[in-house]
């Protein structure tokens, strides 16, 4: 909850709700669920209008963004622990390289880059999302939308992202991660780099995959190299900045 409002609020798209009106299921659990033999013969196809409502209003938004990095992270990240502090100095220094800098807009690591976006005189884009635990956009995010529908939501950050950058976060930082690794790997975007901040936090992951994932031929040496390890701002903006310049070279 941001400021010192104790009152439960939820955003549904542009729809604010508070108190007793936040009802007890979110709109993806309504798409998601089959209550009745018959219901979704009604529902489903008015919710293909809501979808498409929130394509145009996100394309909408995000259509002159320009050169974006999305960062990622744990929304339980505490502000003053080192891995918040990491997340505002890389969101500062990407904006001093020239990106916008886009987050779920949720708190912890999201918050911690929006401020450090904010911050910099940069642009700090916030993607929410209608959780049942969110209360809204951080107070650093200066260009935010809410999203009823995951999907939707990750195909905006795909769409203008340029690269992610990656902290230690959980079960929702692997799906980002793992999305964007099979959408690349697969050729089903432009190849962009996708760097992890923070080796000791990594390390168990990047051995599993290496010994493990790799040694067992589930995926190859080149899909396992598209896995970048970072521990610092500097580092973060040479991969970026190199592997941008590269595409630019081979795109002549």
């Amino acid at each position: 909850m941001n400021g010192n409002n104790t009152r439960r609020v939820r955003r549904q798209g542009p729809v604010t709700l508070r108190d007793k009106q936040i009802p007890a299921t979110t709109t993806d659990q309504r798409l998601l669920d089959r209550r009745g033999p018959s219901d979704w013969v009604h529902t489903d196809p008015w919710r293909v209008l809501r979808i498409q409502a929130e394509f145009v209003e996100g394309f909408g938004l995000l259509a002159e963004l320009g050169m974006a990095v999305s960062v990622f992270g744990s929304a339980r990240t505490l502000p003053g622990t080192p891995e918040y502090e990491m997340a505002e100095q890389i969101a500062a220094a990407l904006c001093r390289a020239g990106y916008a800098v886009i987050t779920g807009g949720g708190p912890g690591i999201m918050e911690a880059a929006n401020k450090g976006a904010a911050d910099a005189g940069g642009v700090s884009v916030g993607l929410g999302i209608e959780l049942p635990t969110e209360s809204g956009l951080n107070d650093y995010v200066n260009v935010g939308i809410e999203f009823r529908y995951f999907f939707v939501r990750k195909t905006c950050f795909i769409k203008y992202s340029q690269a992610f950058v990656v902290l230690p976060g959980g079960f929702g930082t692997m799906d980002e991660l793992f999305e964007a690794l099979t959408l690349v790997a697969t050729g089903k975007i432009t190849k962009f780099p996708i760097i992890l901040v923070g080796n000791g936090y990594w390390s168990g992951l990047l051995s599993w995959l290496s010994e493990t994932m790799l040694g067992r031929a589930n995926i190859g040496a080149d899909e396992l190299a598209l896995l970048r390890i970072a521990d610092g701002p500097e580092e973060v903006i040479k991969i970026i900045k190199e592997a941008h310049a590269d595409m630019d070279m081979s795109s002549r």
